[in-house]
């Protein structure tokens, strides 16, 4: 009760949530897994079931592991790259992957972004990249902006700095045809879009988090 009225995360307090089907350990190593993401997880497997064949997905900024522990659990045939530049980040996904058989097809690299992902072409690049301005992270709630990792939460450009990398960066990382899903902030659409269009992809669409609000680009390579 002390620990919760100083503003910490409930689930710093009780060291673990569920997300997607697997219960994860969190603390302040890593960003705690939000329902948006769960329903990116969805999206991303529902896309692979109707586009075989998917054997292989790359996660990028995989902090505890969520995205990619969410989508071997569902995708029992995908291998998964997971990256994450922090290595304490890194060590906490490893933990998360241990405790779930699904884990075993999860491979961990210190990576930022593409710089040391392995080069196998892929079928899907998906990644949550932070995508706060510094003005948006002066409002946040305390339990965000005080116990959560920054650099999981502020980007440069107004938040699409790492968003733009990640755009630029995949087209040569997915085999054609493949899929680059993101999560974003609901303001960054219109320049995401634009940002997609002009490196090429095809089929670039936008789509709403459960609140109706612009969260997610979904782009066809």
């Amino acid at each position: 009760m002390k620990r919760r009225a100083q503003r910490e995360p409930l689930q710093h307090i009780l060291g673990e949530v569920d997300f997607a089907g697997v219960r994860l350990k969190v603390d302040r190593r890593a960003l705690i897994p939000r329902p948006e993401t769960e329903l990116l997880v969805e999206i991303v497997a529902g896309w692979a079931a109707e586009n075989p064949p998917v054997e292989r997905i790359a996660d990028l900024g995989t902090g505890t592991g969520a995205i990619a522990l969410g989508l071997a659990e569902r995708l029992p045939s995908v291998a998964v790259v997971a990256a994450d530049r922090e290595e304490a980040a890194l060590t906490l996904a490893r933990e998360n992957a241990a405790a779930r058989s699904c884990g075993a097809r999860v491979e961990f690299v210190c990576s930022d972004w593409f710089t040391a992902l392995p080069s196998a072409p892929y079928d899907i690049v998906v990644s949550n990249p932070p995508y706060l301005s510094e003005a948006e992270l002066a409002e946040v709630a305390p339990e965000v902006r005080d116990f959560e990792p920054r650099s999981a939460l502020v980007a440069a450009e107004d938040g699409l700095g790492d968003l733009n990398k990640i755009i630029s960066g995949a087209v040569h990382r997915l085999r054609r045809g493949g899929l680059l899903a993101l999560e974003t902030g609901p303001s960054q659409h219109a320049a995401l879009i634009d940002a997609a269009n002009a490196a090429g992809y095809s089929r670039v669409e936008s789509r709403r988090d459960l609140t109706g609000r612009d969260r997610f680009i979904l782009a066809v390579w």
